[in-house]
């Protein structure tokens, strides 16, 4: 996961020798904004595999598809955002106000991720694609009785996927609130989404630990909503917009782990 990071965060020296110093802000933005988004996805990754009691060693595969797809889909939203945004001005007040809706449902809804056994998508999937309770190694498809049907491994894809879609709903309005030029967000998205499968490992197991993440998101979401709202008025640095995205993705990890090392610390008095 380090090596990942370090690969992101190098390649913001490449923007910034290629581009210049305001370029690299943005791609550094839109880098910081993705990587915290992706944190909540890779939790959500762990309750589908979980749910699904895929074993370590197929997880793999799910998840090297699954941001293949990720990647796929962020290029279409970025580059069809690109050109609402080019065409229509009023989109970004559009994508301004959904931010803040988001964060507003961060804010008050109760953290509570999505349950796979009540997914209409889920559903959807079944009546269409006949499918086998058993797993078949790493399989996608296999043969019972000489009738092909999809494994749960397929099922779970799918779902992962449609998670892809959902939290690229979110992220890619808030990565163009920083930039509008299609290389730059579309790399920040790239080498942010590209290190997720050793991001989950790492993660997977550790959502009781950010307790405050929540709450960040929605700080940042709302943020950069705002600067798309007053856009026409008022034009947020790109400095400002990084020091901010990064000042408040640091203090919700510092104050989630310092809430988790305290609790970790209780002693239950003896009877």
């Amino acid at each position: 996961s380090v090596v990942w990071i370090s690969i992101g965060l190098a390649f913001g020296l490449v923007v910034w020798w290629s581009f210049g110093g305001a370029a690299a802000g943005e791609y550094y933005s839109g880098y910081l904004i993705e990587k915290s988004l992706s944190v909540d996805n890779v939790f959500v990754w762990a309750l589908i595999l979980s749910y699904f009691a895929v074993p370590p060693k197929y997880q793999h595969r799910v998840l090297f598809w699954g941001i293949f797809g990720a990647l796929v889909m962020r290029a279409v939203f970025i580059f069809a955002g690109v050109a609402l945004i080019e065409k229509f001005d009023w989109v970004l007040y559009v994508f301004g106000a959904f931010l803040l809706f988001t964060a507003l449902k961060l804010v008050f809804s109760e953290d509570e991720h999505v349950d796979p056994s009540k997914s209409r998508f889920l559903k959807l999937v079944h009546k269409v694609v006949p499918l086998t309770d058993q797993m078949d190694g790493q399989k996608l498809f296999t043969k019972v009785s000489g009738k092909r049907l999809a494994t749960p491994l397929f099922a779970v894809l799918l779902l992962v996927e449609a998670t892809d879609v959902l939290f690229a709903v979110d992220s890619v309005p808030a990565v163009l609130a920083v930039s509008h030029e299609q290389f730059i967000v579309f790399a920040s998205n790239a080498f942010a989404i590209l290190g997720l499968r050793a991001l989950y490992f790492l993660l997977a197991d550790m959502h009781a630990r950010f307790s405050y993440l929540q709450e960040g998101l929605a700080i940042i979401l709302a943020f950069v909503g705002v600067k798309m709202l007053i856009h026409t008025w008022y034009h947020i640095p790109t400095w400002l917009s990084l020091t901010v995205i990064a000042i408040v993705l640091l203090a919700s990890i510092g104050f989630s782990l310092k809430q988790s090392d305290q609790a970790d610390t209780i002693e239950i008095p003896a009877e």
